[in-house]
């Protein structure tokens, strides 16, 4: 039995799995709407949330914890900046799951998540 062990493994070590996190959501807060399977955009959207939160939050220790997971200094400025100002009375949820069907390769459930408005 898989006592509290949280998130899902992606059959993947964890460098390779964080690797892959980090790169959806800087991707995600680049162009505000990434293609993905169900299983990585239901663990990437807490992540990208809470860098959202860091952004509204803002001042040095925020901007530099979102550095700390976002790869592109650009997206990081975008967050803090744009994004921030987007969702300053937003108390949460800035993001959406649009269930898109199968993958024709594997049929693994493909979905869109996106930034809502």
């Amino acid at each position: 039995m898989k006592h509290q062990i949280k998130g899902r493994g992606l059959n993947r070590s964890g460098g390779h799995r964080k690797a892959l996190y980090r790169n959806l959501v800087t991707d995600l807060l680049k162009h505000e709407k990434i293609t993905t399977t169900e299983a990585k955009a239901k663990e990437v959207r807490g992540m990208a949330e809470k860098i959202i939160t860091l952004g509204k939050k803002g001042g040095l220790h925020s901007y530099r914890q979102a550095l700390s997971f976002i790869l592109d200094e650009h997206v990081a400025e975008k967050v803090f900046s744009d994004l921030a100002k987007r969702y300053e009375q937003r108390p949460g949820g800035y993001t959406r799951i649009i269930k898109l069907g199968p993958r024709l390769g594997d049929a693994a459930p493909v979905v869109q998540l996106e930034l809502v408005e």
